[in-house]
């Protein structure tokens, strides 16, 4: 873990209540897909120094030019200063941390079960795994109760129609959409993508409610529980 001092490039929007920052990336940076930062902003004298630094997994793919981090924005001290920071502005990126990383084992399938703003380490995940062309089988099962709320879906699709071995699968719990599953995600629905439980390595991500009611609906529908990796975004 090293502390970096690093250039905000810009923001965007991603989602409905969903931010986007792209920073600058130190050359030195030497990441795996699905690890986590800390960002630190200047904190004016005075500020709580936790009102200041938050945690973020990456988005980008480690092969990628920039570091990318995204957030529901929440309206915490962090994500309003996040948010009103100019772009060129200097702050601070403490990293690498974390292991929410892809088994290497190339044979063994990849099952994402994710929900909402989970989406981050997942995206670094794929979409580093097709870059470099590995065998994994992967299936993305990403939950959000609106289309609008959903981030990436856009470019999600557009891999999943040129990669054999990457299935998408979007869920839509409010609206019912052509192409996408509607409903809280359950038994039926995992196993419609998902014939074999066996066998995959799971990966959780979002709500801490939503990521913990996963895991145990894996392990009473046949997962094996060894094979299940969790990253729970409490108070995000």
């Amino acid at each position: 873990m090293t502390t970096y001092d690093v250039r905000l490039i810009g923001k965007r929007d991603i989602a409905e209540g969903s931010m986007e920052f792209t920073l600058e990336k130190p050359a030195d940076l030497d990441i795996r897909a699905g690890q986590f930062c800390d960002v630190k902003l200047p904190s004016p004298e005075g500020t709580p120094k936790h009102d200041m630094m938050h945690g973020f997994s990456f988005v980008n793919a480690p092969f990628e030019p920039h570091v990318v981090v995204a957030t529901r924005m929440r309206g915490t001290a962090f994500k309003n200063a996040f948010k009103a920071t100019p772009d060129g502005t200097m702050v601070k990126l403490i990293a690498p941390f974390g292991d929410f990383t892809l088994h290497k084992t190339e044979t063994v399938p990849a099952v994402f079960i994710i929900g909402g703003i989970g989406i981050t380490p997942a995206r670094s995940m794929i979409v580093q795994a097709l870059h470099d062309h590995t065998a994994h089988q992967i299936t993305l099962i990403y939950a959000n109760r609106t289309p609008a709320q959903a981030a990436y879906t856009t470019e999600l699709q557009q891999l999943a129609d040129t990669h054999q071995n990457f299935t998408f699968v979007p869920v839509f719990t409010e609206t019912q959409v052509g192409g996408a599953e509607h409903g809280r995600v359950n038994a039926d629905m995992i196993r419609r993508h998902v014939p074999d439980l066996a066998t995959p390595r799971f990966y959780l991500a979002g709500p801490e409610g939503m990521v913990k009611a996963m895991r145990a609906l894996l392990i009473a529908t046949g997962a094996n529980e060894d094979n299940i990796r969790a990253e729970e975004f409490e108070g995000y």
